[in-house]
């Protein structure tokens, strides 16, 4: 096309007669790819590991191994551990090169590195402990948030940001563009999504609270997805695809359309994750609508990337790298037809809450980002350790191997989704639900999850191959590496834009000649030159697209009507949902009953808005491995529950929920119940008496719900475990979902009142 571009534009129109001497800095980047696999196997193994625990419950260990506990650091370590580390790598090696100089300061690559690093770790062992927010893709506490805000913005903002402004080369290449896209928006969903109230060094509540909660969570959720997993691998694709095919970009102008919707389309589709929930019906409308509408620039993007192999097909055939661009990119394409899709309510009521979401997600992490970070890595190794590539056909095999294996994971799953969805609304010819009991189609899925195992174990097979062929490139490495010195002319500064192209119309108005001339994208070859401000615009889409979702939702009383009966949990509730929460049990159960005959029939009354004004952080989950949990205070005695925890199976035959037995033994501490009553109460619940008794009331509830354990299983013995973690975890299953049938305070005082005035009488 007459609009292509060069994958590292190499024009300096306007630079000065001096030249400057300056060497690209690899090491950093040689860091972070090696980050990229370590992390990645590590990732790998673990979902691996959490698949074989849904198969085989029994390989479940309390209480660090558990799918609860294991599952987030399995999303944590694939999503920023090994996606991230793959961002960095292409971001410092691509920037440097587009931008003719080297990072701004090696001292703040070299924190943001180790800074990185440490925030992995501390994840790696801070979950497993149950040291979590219960936030999905958001789970580490408040210190490890302030670390992120100040490795990703400080360190890595700063140093990339500066790389621009003392860049050589005059325009910014549209890989910086999307780079630039991921550094803002992260930025903004980080800081308001984490914002929380820290009760302990190790505990925080965040400020928002039911409804509001799931919509920021969302909002954030759904666009670390676009900015952290989309937008820097389109970067990524921009760069390393055309130079792996020593071809131009396809289209430059497709390339602004492309981008440019995204930052703007992207923002506003959070809300479709939580269509028929107590979600205002608005919000989920409305980003349904712009999820379908980003189904056009996300194919954009794609047509882009294959486009770009035009005479360069035949290279596909021989050269490992360009297979795994191609079905990356691919696999890109799927996923952003899939997501619009998804979204649309009729779609959505038959996926949400089944395996399907979990194969759309893996299809695009597995399939598409790691796909791009394998074809890069090979790409980068011969480059970086000045060497052959130790062996095209080992990569090659990776390559087979883990396409194999994530095709296998993927279709099981989808399959495994699909007849969880149908079988939960199916209803017999009596009107009755044809199955039941929940656990019916959990049996039903075991053979799509051991087909899962297979694709999840052959694609970790890939990541060892490729460890092996990096440690033998990197054995055959130099002695010493060679650092080529390069040359570009400074940037002057009084360079001045040429004139605007002439209108290729004549028989138009001016109003169509100024069209034309705004059509073949002159203005934006301006704004490529001005990388401050182009980061403003950019912060500015973001920002303005969240807050016209944002502004009603927290200013508009009717989006979350009252409900009086509703009241704060009692200091023992609360430290029994923070139990919950550490446990992972989200991550399995919802709390959110939609208003369909099929799940009202099987969990109870549909959830309301108002129910959930004092749940910081909100529990409606995104996955259903087990029953709704939204209905099930009161439902089974103390008793069912204490059994139900110790051994799952005794009582549902075929449960694959872990065994809890240890908390029996493990004690509350009731000391730190003040502290976390008191921070709720910051956050605006309404505690009384609690604000100076929050222990003694809770050691006296306690020891009423082991009172009636106690009695209920005729063993007195069981009195004695009154100060156990079980205990107060069982206190706050039989809270959840009971206020909506009691009567609100005041009524509940005049029926007392009139009931004492009848026995007076």
């Amino acid at each position: 096309m007459s609009d292509s571009i060069e994958p590292a534009a190499s024009s300096s129109s306007g630079a000065g007669d001096r030249m400057e001497s300056f060497v690209y800095d690899d090491k950093i980047v040689r860091m972070f790819m090696l980050a990229t696999f370590v992390w990645g196997l590590v990732a790998f193994l673990v979902g691996v590991i959490v698949a074989v625990q849904l198969a085989l419950p029994q390989l479940n260990f309390s209480p660090i191994l558990t799918f609860g506990r294991l599952r987030p650091l399995h999303t944590n370590a694939a999503i920023f551990a090994f996606a991230g580390n793959g961002v960095f790598t292409a971001v410092y090696y691509s920037t440097q090169r587009l931008c003719k100089a080297r990072m701004f300061s090696d001292l703040l690559s070299r924190l943001h590195f180790w800074g990185w690093q440490l925030i992995i770790v501390s994840a790696a062992l801070t979950i497993p402990l149950g040291i979590t927010t219960g936030k999905e893709y958001a789970e580490l506490e408040w210190p490890i948030d302030i670390a992120i805000a100040l490795v990703w913005a400080g360190f890595f903002g700063v140093n990339f940001i500066g790389t621009l402004i003392k860049r050589r080369e005059r325009h910014m290449y549209v890989a910086l563009w999307f780079y630039i896209a991921s550094l803002v928006a992260v930025s903004v969903l980080h800081i308001f999504n984490s914002l929380e109230a820290p009760a302990s060094i190790l505990k925080s509540y965040s400020v928002y609270a039911g409804v509001q909660d799931a919509f920021i969570q969302w909002w954030y959720g759904h666009n670390a997805v676009a900015f952290f997993l989309t937008t820097p691998f389109l970067g990524l694709m921009y760069y390393f695809l055309p130079k792996a095919a020593e071809r131009p970009v396809y289209s430059y102008r497709l390339s602004i359309i492309h981008f440019w919707s995204l930052v703007f389309i992207y923002i506003w589709a959070g809300p479709h994750h939580l269509h028929y929930t107590a979600l205002p019906t608005w919000a989920s409308s409305l980003g349904m609508l712009f999820s379908v509408m980003l189904w056009m620039p996300s194919w954009g993007g794609m047509i882009n990337g294959l486009m770009t192999l035009r005479g360069a097909w035949h290279k596909v055939t021989t050269e490992p790298v360009l297979k795994f661009f191609v079905v990356g990119v691919t696999f890109y394409g799927m996923s952003t037809f899939e997501g619009p899709m998804l979204s649309v309510k009729t779609v959505n009521s038959l996926s949400h809450y089944t395996d399907w979401t979990i194969a759309h997600v893996h299809s695009g992490t597995l399939g598409w980002n790691g796909f791009m970070i394998f074809g890069m890595i090979y790409w980068l190794l011969p480059r970086l350790f000045q060497t052959e590539l130790y062996s095209k056909k080992l990569a090659t095999t990776h390559f087979w191997i883990g396409t194999i294996g994530i095709l296998l994971y993927v279709m099981s799953i989808y399959t495994a989704g699909i007849t969880q969805g149908l079988m939960w609304r199916a209803f017999d010819q009596n009107g009755s639900l044809a199955y039941p009991d929940f656990v019916e189609t959990t049996m039903q899925l075991m053979p799509m999850y051991w087909i899962r195992i297979i694709g999840g174990a052959l694609y970790l097979t890939g990541m060892v191959l490729l460890g092996w062929n990096f440690f033998m490139t990197w054995k055959n490495r130099p002695d010493k590496y060679e650092e080529p010195v390069h040359q570009a002319p400074a940037l002057r500064k009084d360079y001045r834009d040429p004139t605007p192209p002439p209108t290729r119309l004549s028989a138009n108005t001016d109003f169509g000649k100024k069209g034309d001339i705004w059509l073949r994208g002159f203005w934006h070859r301006r704004w490529e030159r001005l990388p401050v401000r182009f980061t403003v615009y950019v912060a500015i889409a973001v920002i303005v697209a969240s807050l016209f979702e944002a502004i009603p939702m927290f200013l508009i009383k009717s989006n979350v009507p009252t409900i009086a009966s509703v009241q704060p949990y009692t200091p023992l509730e609360l430290a029994g949902r923070d139990i919950y929460i550490a446990e992972g049990c989200y991550n399995c159960h919802s709390q959110m009953i939609r208003p369909m005959r099929a799940e009202t029939q099987r969990y109870g009354e549909y959830s309301k808005p108002g129910e959930f004004v004092y749940d910081h952080p909100f529990q409606w989950g995104s996955r259903r491995i087990g029953p709704d949990l939204a209905r099930v205070g009161g439902k089974f005695s103390n008793q069912w529950h204490y059994e139900h925890l110790k051994n799952p199976p005794a009582l549902t035959k075929g449960s694959i929920m872990p065994k809890y037995a240890w908390m029996e033994t493990s004690k509350l501490d009731f000391d730190a119940i003040q502290g976390k009553v008191n921070t709720m109460a910051m956050l605006g619940v309404p505690y009384g008496e609690a604000l100076e008794h929050a222990k003694e009331m809770a050691e006296t509830q306690a020891k009423q719900v082991a009172d009636e354990l106690a009695t209920q299983a005729v063993a007195p013995e069981l009195r004695d475990i009154w100060d156990s973690k079980m205990i107060a975890l069982i206190a706050y299953l039989q809270r959840i979902g009971t206020d909506i049938s009691n009567p609100a305070p005041a009524e509940a005082g005049a029926a007392t009142a009139a009931a004492g005035e009848g026995t007076h009488e």
